[in-house]
């Protein structure tokens, strides 16, 4: 069984920065890619960033491209998203998925999520 360790969510104002740091235990994923998703209250689940196992390549969501940076420490199985110039418009749960069968931006395509991290943007 997989359980993740979610750290970096909270309360900001807009024009902040966060970083989210999402890390599994039970098994590794450093062979796998991983990605970030979000889901705000009444909307559905959104794509947010991808990361291919070595790092490379990464995707973005357009709402957050510029903005947000993926990226993951493989020896220290961690998955992390850089979050700058934060908007209200991106508050939301934020959740990592990992082992990707499918397309990137596809949340189905992802066999294991974690329970995620509450980010909340105040204008």
């Amino acid at each position: 069984q997989v359980t993740w360790v979610e750290s970096g969510g909270g309360l900001v104002q807009a024009g902040d920065s966060l970083r989210l740091s999402c890390a599994p235990s039970g098994r590794t994923f450093s062979s796998d890619s991983m990605a970030w998703f979000r889901q705000a209250p009444g909307k559905e689940r959104e794509f947010v960033a991808y990361s291919h196992w070595v790092g490379s390549p990464t995707y973005y969501g357009d709402p957050v491209k510029g903005r947000f940076t993926i990226s993951r420490d493989n020896a220290k199985h961690t998955l992390y998203l850089q979050m700058n110039n934060l908007k209200p418009e991106d508050t939301a749960v934020y959740y990592c998925a990992a082992h990707l069968n499918g397309y990137y931006s596809n949340g189905n395509a992802y066999t294991y999520w974690s329970q995620g991290t509450q980010v909340t943007v105040s204008s």
